[in-house]
């Protein structure tokens, strides 16, 4: 009774903020805050408040949403588990046994992308049948056709 009531008094001032825009000529505003305005008294002719009223002061309604928790703790933190027990390629990673040897440690170079000698930074000379780098006058003399073609 008393949520039907505050709903009711939230819609009239809703519709009095609503009537004085209006009365400032701003209309389309008017009708926004009437939209607004309506929402609560619609929402008590249509009974939601008094269902949502009665769920949220019922003890079992709060039990079963503690359930719905715990469960959804439970799932999650197993699949969580589940995940850092399995290794990158999806399989179980295989547990330590004490007493057994630790992997080998592999060497920096192993690791690192076969990009040749160029990818490790070092210059290569180049090939012997392919044709070396031309001087930098020639790679500019087809710039400067371009440029006297077009009269620069």
């Amino acid at each position: 009774m008393l949520a039907e009531t505050i709903c009711s008094a939230v819609s009239a001032a809703g519709l009095g903020i609503a009537a004085l825009t209006a009365y400032r000529k701003r209309f389309l505003a008017a009708a926004r805050i009437t939209a607004y305005a309506l929402v609560p008294i619609g929402l008590v002719l249509t009974g939601v408040v008094e269902w949502v009223s009665g769920m949220v002061f019922n003890p079992s309604v709060w039990a079963g949403f503690g359930l719905l928790a715990l469960a959804w703790l439970l799932l999650f933190t197993t699949r969580a588990i589940e995940r850092r027990r399995l290794g990158a390629s999806g399989e179980p990673a295989k547990k330590k046994v004490k007493g057994s040897r630790a992997p080998e440690a592999v060497a920096p170079a192993a690791s690192a992308p076969s990009l040749g000698a160029a990818g490790a930074g070092a210059q290569r000379e180049p090939a012997p049948s392919r044709k070396p780098a031309a001087a930098p006058a020639d790679d500019f003399s087809d710039i400067e056709a371009i440029l006297k073609k077009h009269g620069i």
